[in-house]
This record gives structure tokens, C-alpha cells and sequence, in this order.
């Protein structure tokens, strides 16, 4: 069921997309213009109206900011934790792969977010978590090995390190990392991109995982820098992932997977 539910999830998101269903609009609206069916028309226009305001205007940060803004890093971080959790996602395993160095991705701020929960507590326990997502690059260990190169090379000692490489996403990731973990009942502070906390600790919470939330790799813009800039690739940062994250909350409740829809702090 999870290998069905891995592969489902990939090729839904290739129809799901918002730069995918411009494209497939644009693609299918010229199709129907072509063969004379007056929707063709319709459907560009619509495509059109879509793609300019996402190119004109940062649409996706009021998508991502309520994802974003659900969980904080603590005020004051605790005076003792069992460990820190890092969710895999902040490498670029692709590109790592094809030019044989640690190349890191948008999510690389979960790696610095790491190394400074790391210096602050000098003997908690580094858990890392994450195989790969993609369907084409599975048992590459890719990502396991890019987490344990890099987090050493950001001077956390290789014994402290936990590194699982086998979990594809993130209901897998806590799962898989479960049995792992130093004490069974105790408390981690969780590292993962912003927009991401929400359904992370979801999941945590329903496998039974007593996590506090520290969001890192914000991608949305305050009120007073966001204005029109006609920047479109910049501006798929912030939609692109929270139109995902929001399909995936969805999901993973629906499937029993998370703990609540839109989880929130206790």
C-alpha cells in the first residue's frame, strides 16, 4: 500500500502542478483551437490570466503564510532534548549525483537550522531522515550519505549522527525513523522547512513522536517588500510548494495518516 500510495502521489502531482496545469492548459487550449472547438479560446484565455498573475504578482505567499505561520521556533528552547530531527529535502540528490559533490536545494536552510540546534546542545543526537522522492532515483542511499557528508562537514561529529535513507516521504520518514530513535518517549526538536511544519508534526503526533517544531527556509515575503515585480520563477517558490502542501495536508488526512487537517501548536 505505501509503494501504491509513493507512486500515486508522484504521477497525481505531475497533473496537480500549477506550472504543469498552465502549461497543460496552454497545450490543450492551442489542441481544441486547432481542431476548431471554440473552449480552445476560452481555456487560453483562462491560461493566459493564470500564468500572467502568477508572473506579474507573488500570489503563492498568500497560500504559503498560513502554512508558515502556524508553528514558531521556541522563545526559549528547552533546557534538554533527547535529539534533533532533521527531515531530508534541503539536498538537491540529481545534481549531487551527477557532479559528485554535495550540491544543496531551496530546503537547504534544514541544514543550518541543524548546526545550530547541534552547537547548542553539544550531545543530543543527530537524526537525519529522508531516501529519495523521486520515483527514478530509488536505492541510491543518495540522500542518507549527501546528509552524513554534510552535517560533518558543518563539524557535528560523525558519532553523533543517526542517518535513515530509506523513508520516500514523510509519512515513511517518522515511520521508518521511529524505532531509531534514542528514546522512544522522549523529546526532539523537529527541523523542516516552514511551509512543511503543519503536516510534519501531523504525522509526528500520530506515530506517537513528541516533537517541537523549529521552521526554517521561509519562502514568503512580508507585507511591505511584496509588490509587483514580474519575477515568475521566484514566485513558483512560494506557490509551487504551498499548493502541494495544502493537496498534501489533505491527503494524509483523509488517509489517516496525520493527526489533524491543519495541525497547530499545543
Amino acid at each position: 500500500m505505501d509503494q501504491f500510495f509513493f507512486v500515486l502521489s508522484k504521477l497525481a502531482w505531475v497533473f496537480l502542478s500549477p506550472i504543469n496545469l498552465i502549461l497543460l492548459g496552454f497545450m490543450l487550449g492551442t489542441l481544441l483551437l486547432l481542431l476548431g472547438w471554440r473552449y480552445g479560446k476560452t481555456l487560453l484565455v483562462l491560461s493566459s490570466l493564470l500564468a500572467g498573475s502568477v508572473m506579474s504578482y507573488p500570489v503563492g505567499d498568500y497560500l504559503i503564510q498560513p502554512l508558515e505561520k502556524r508553528f514558531s521556533a521556541p522563545a526559549t528552547l528547552p533546557l534538554d532534548i533527547d535529539g534533533i530531527i532533521i527531515l531530508g529535502g534541503g539536498e538537491d540528490l540529481p545534481r549531487s549525483l551527477s557532479w559528485g559533490r554535495p550540491e544543496l536545494g531551496l530546503g537547504g536552510d534544514r541544514y543550518i537550522g541543524a548546526k545550530e540546534l547541534a552547537d547548542h546542545y553539544p550531545n543530543a543526537p543527530v537524526i537525519f531522515t529522508g531516501g529519495s522522492g523521486s520515483v527514478q532515483l530509488q536505492n541510491t542511499a543518495g540522500e542518507g550519505n549527501l546528509a552524513r557528508e554534510l552535517l560533518t562537514k558543518l563539524g557535528i561529529a560523525p558519532e553523533r549522527l543517526i542517518i535513515e535513507s530509506k523513508s520516500r516521504n514523510t509519512y515513511e520518514n517518522f515511520n521508518v525513523t521511529q524505532p531509531l530513535l534514542p528514546k522512544a518517549d522522549g523529546t526532539y526538536l523537529l527541523v523542516t522547512s516552514a511551509f512543511h511544519m503543519p503536516r510534519s508534526v501531523g504525522i509526528a503526533r500520530k506515530a506517537g513522536i513528541n516533537v517541537i517544531a523549529y521552521p526554517v527556509d521561509y519562502r514568503s515575503n512580508s507585507d511591505d517588500i511584496r509588490h509587483f515585480d514580474f519575477d515568475f520563477f521566484d514566485h513558483l517558490k512560494s506557490l509551487e510548494p504551498a499548493w502541494k502542501e495544502w493537496i498534501g495536508l489533505s491527503v494524509y488526512y483523509w488517509t489517516g495518516k496525520t493527526s489533524e487537517w491543519f495541525p497547530k501548536a499545543d
